[in-house]
């Protein structure tokens, strides 16, 4: 259980943070900031689901990936002790990437192929679902630098979760704009 009290606590002001296990890391380590954008993520699915026009089951699965980001974070800022899966931290498991493999086969199933790329754009929901995806490839690309710097003190699961996320956010966006269609790209439409 999370109990907070205070919500400043000035233990940052001199430019280091605490991670899960208590240690201390400067707030521009790698590991900060790829949880600092999944965090940003977070944030504009909320702005995607204060819109209200999302179907209630896309809602819904939107909350549960809300959630999810939450133990992403937990888990990319609590080191692995000894290189594998340890003790009580909260991690990212296999079946966490699998549940967004199944949602997004679930969610493109009665989608229109695509035959062109397209636009991020169209319904405000979908547009927000768009910004969702670009900050979350952001996420992953900031995960992989964490790897590449901490290697064996991280789950490379997280890397693989938000992937699958980007993907099905593609999808969600795409379903959000439901009959009006896609924003189709014209390649040299204004040349």
């Amino acid at each position: 259980m999370v109990n907070l009290t205070r919500i400043y606590t000035k233990t940052g002001d001199g430019g280091t943070t605490a991670l899960g296990d208590m240690s201390r890391a400067s707030k521009t380590d790698s590991r900060i900031g790829a949880y600092a954008d999944v965090d940003e993520a977070n944030s504009v699915l909320g702005i995607a689901l204060s819109t209200g026009s999302l179907d209630a089951d896309v809602s819904a699965l939107l909350l549960r990936i809300q959630n999810d980001l939450f133990d992403v974070g937990a888990d990319l800022c609590t080191p692995l002790q000894g290189g594998g899966s340890d003790g009580p931290a909260l991690r990212v498991d296999a079946g966490y990437v699998t549940f967004l493999e199944e949602q997004c086969d679930r969610f493109n199933e009665g989608l229109e192929k695509l035959r062109s790329f397209i636009l991020p754009g169209g319904s405000q929901a979908a547009s927000f679902l768009h910004l969702a995806r670009t900050v979350i490839r952001r996420a992953e690309r900031s995960t992989w630098t964490a790897l590449e710097e901490h290697g064996e003190t991280m789950n490379e699961l997280t890397a693989q979760y938000l992937n699958r996320l980007s993907d099905l956010l593609f999808i969600l966006a795409r379903s959000a704009n439901g009959s009006s269609g896609d924003v189709l790209w014209q390649p040299g439409a204004n040349r």
